[in-house]
């Protein structure tokens, strides 16, 4: 079943999962250049097809501008998760607003409170999640599966369709279909999360270099997608 799975090609993976499970199967994206891909390729597919994504509090303006433009190119519905108030409340009043520079250990608080959590009941109910994780986009997911058992959810499965394309792929599939997408990528910036967690990459870096800048590359995941094995459902 593995080699089955990661023989599929990216759309091919898609149609078979929303003929499998929708609409207990959504997009999560925080409208980076995959997600947006992945969203033009679902719309093709099933324009019902559910989308969602987290907002931390803290994302960049043309993160936003992103969000109304794929909803007008589409006519999509993006559902929008936010972080629980009261834990947003409690977690700056004892550290302050930018805790994340402190520590790894303060900046993955802030992460759980602001993303893994609104996460959580984003997927509740579902029986299969799709991210854009591909496998040369930094250390910590070189060995992304096409598709993944995630016991951290309850077993659901974890679909990454673009886990074996390259940037380039990326790129040429925007310029092909005229994929709307992040002005900041046109600024240097490969990656794009939190405004003050993120900067533009300096020639020579990877493509998260400008994620958590000041941490080791091998603490740079947030925990919406932790390291794991190659792992396929059976």
């Amino acid at each position: 079943m593995s080699e089955k799975w990661e023989s599929m090609a990216a759309r091919e993976l898609l149609a078979a999962a929303i003929a499998a499970f929708h609409p207990r199967i959504a997009l999560s994206t925080a409208f980076g250049v995959e997600g947006v891909v992945i969203v033009d390729i679902l719309m093709r597919i099933e324009p019902r097809a559910r989308i969602f994504t987290v907002d931390t509090g803290r994302l960049p303006p043309e993160t936003y501008a992103l969000i109304d433009a794929v909803r007008a190119r589409y006519g999509c519905t993006i559902d929008v998760f936010f972080p629980m108030a009261q834990a947003v409340e409690a977690m700056v009043g004892n550290h302050g607003v930018n805790l994340f520079y402190a520590s790894v250990e303060r900046r993955k608080q802030c992460c759980a409170v602001r993303k893994v959590e609104p996460l959580g009941r984003a997927l509740a109910g579902l029986q299969a999640w799709i991210t854009g994780l591909r496998r040369d986009q930094a250390v910590t997911r070189r060995d992304v599966a096409k598709v993944q058992v995630d016991r951290d959810h309850g077993g659901i499965l974890k679909l990454n369709p673009l886990a074996d394309w390259s940037t380039e792929d990326v790129w040429r599939y925007v310029r092909a279909h005229d994929v709307p997408y992040n002005a900041l990528h046109d600024q240097g910036y490969p990656s794009i999360g939190c405004a003050p967690c993120t900067r533009a990459v300096r020639p020579g870096e990877d493509l998260r270099a400008g994620r958590w800048w000041w941490e080791a590359p091998e603490s740079k995941e947030c925990g919406l997608h932790l390291p794991t094995a190659r792992e396929a459902s059976s």
